[in-house]
């Protein structure tokens, strides 16, 4: 089918209102996710420089457990969208078990991590001691978030693929403005509460967890949504664990290698001095805050992809995949003028020294070209591959792109040549600008149009 023909397979009017009904709530909670880790900046940042920086570099390790909760909930989506296309909700509720299971599981052990080798473990971001104090001291708090964290996503993620993205959103939303208001109180001691500067970031991260997992056991207590199946949680069916772990594996390959080598980007922008790390640290929390539209495009993808081929509509699910790939092209122009238009009022928001300053101003507009890319593969690599099942590509992208050649050249030019910090900073921009064209090849040949259900 030729990517012109495509048109008539599509009604616009249903199709823009189905992406709008997915893609906005997804991206509102995207954003509040986001708003998190910029509110603690914004915050830390108006008590000093370090408190900022320690915190940014200890919110890493949330971010890797994010990797592999990611990839399981992933895998939940890819399957739990095709079936329920399928109208299969036995089905879903044994994928739910299996989040839960897979979940537990990295919760618990990066738990125990932060727990017991906080230090340790901040000693892969840095070697100054006052940022080791202060972020393992974040950690030791942190830490019980992360056993609540992978039961919520399980929660949020099968609400998204069963047409109750909404409530999803409306509690992620609810508990990330818990948070920020948290943040606020115990950051800075308001109305009587003891000023705990970066702990008090940690304890209203705990406590957001808390109120948003309430809230998902709750909210999916009622007849018409997808519950975990607790008398079938010990026995799942033996082709579906398959089918899941032939997705999941993929999924977390992908993941590592994106979310480990990210981390590796922090740590070497970490060791380049706390000015280089201060600037990036606000440069990612800009990053993140923008890329919250290509996000819920993203996912809105793979559910729409997904459930289209899961009711057997193979040819419109493919030409829902075409269409959501032209439009990721015109979000990634967007994005990069939104980064340009907010540099110099984000250069003047935060407390930083003239030389971290002058690093921000040249990261945002590197990041202005780098958006281009970032949205081009999130929607096409994230949403619509991953939805039709074709989860390997990614992870071999992100093996040649940035393994093979931007961390590298990072690695290279940080600790070999003594580049300036924005020289290594470009080349932790390249891989998603650079491998556009194969992904549009990989896209091409259409090994994504497949009905996974049995």
């Amino acid at each position: 089918m030729k990517e012109k023909k495509t048109e008539i397979l599509i009604n616009k009017k249903d199709f823009y209102r189905h992406l709008t009904r997915l893609a906005l709530p997804i991206a509102l909670q995207s954003l509040m996710l986001a708003s998190v880790a910029a509110g603690d900046a914004l915050m830390l940042g108006k008590i000093a420089q370090d408190e900022m920086t320690a915190v940014s570099l200890a919110t890493q390790i949330q971010f890797v457990q994010n990797m592999f909760l990611g990839a399981i909930t992933g895998a939940g989506a890819i399957l739990g969208a095709q079936y329920w296309g399928k109208g299969d909700k036995h089905t879903l509720e044994d994928i739910f078990n299996m989040m839960l299971r897979f979940c537990g599981i990295v919760s618990v052990i990066f738990f125990l991590a932060c727990e017991l080798m906080p230090e340790l473990l901040m000693h892969i971001f840095t070697h100054d001691a006052p940022l080791i104090a202060i972020g393992s001291s974040y950690l030791r708090i942190a830490g019980w978030s992360y056993l609540l964290t992978g039961i919520s996503q399980c929660y949020l993620t099968m609400m998204k693929v069963s047409d109750h993205v909404k409530p999803g959103a409306l509690i992620s939303s609810c508990a990330v403005l818990l948070n920020l208001c948290l943040n606020a109180v115990f950051i800075f001691g308001l109305i009587g509460a003891p000023k705990m500067e970066a702990r008090g970031a940690a304890f209203a991260t705990t406590l957001s967890r808390i109120a948003e997992l309430a809230l998902c056991i709750a909210v999916s207590s009622k007849p018409s949504y997808i519950r975990p199946a607790l008398g079938r949680f010990l026995r799942l069916p033996k082709q579906l664990k398959s089918d899941f772990i032939k997705q999941c594996l993929p999924l977390m390959g992908g993941s590592l290698c994106w979310g480990v080598g990210f981390t590796s980007y922090t740590a070497i922008m970490g060791h380049m001095g706390s000015d280089a790390a201060a600037a990036n640290s606000v440069a990612a929390v800009v990053r993140d805050l923008i890329c919250c539209m290509c996000n819920g495009i993203g996912s809105a993808a793979g559910i729409m992809v997904g459930n289209e081929l899961g009711a057997g509509r193979l040819d419109k699910g493919k030409a829902y995949g075409i269409k959501l790939k032209n439009i990721s092209y015109l979000i990634g122009f967007l994005s990069t003028a939104l980064v340009l238009a907010v540099t110099p009022l984000i250069v003047r928001m935060v407390i930083l020294t003239d030389q971290a300053r002058g690093y921000l101003t040249g990261m945002m507009v590197i990041m202005s070209v780098y958006m281009i890319g970032r949205c081009v593969n999130t929607v096409t690599i994230n949403g619509v591959l991953d939805g039709g099942g074709d989860t390997l590509f990614d992870m071999y992208s992100l093996i040649v792109c940035m393994w093979f050649i931007a961390i590298p050249l990072a690695l290279t030019g940080a600790f070999i040549l003594h580049w300036p910090p924005l020289a290594v900073y470009t080349c932790t921009c390249l891989d998603e600008v650079g491998k556009i064209p194969w992904v549009m090849i990989r896209f091409r040949k259409y090994k994504w149009v497949q009905d996974l259900t049995r």
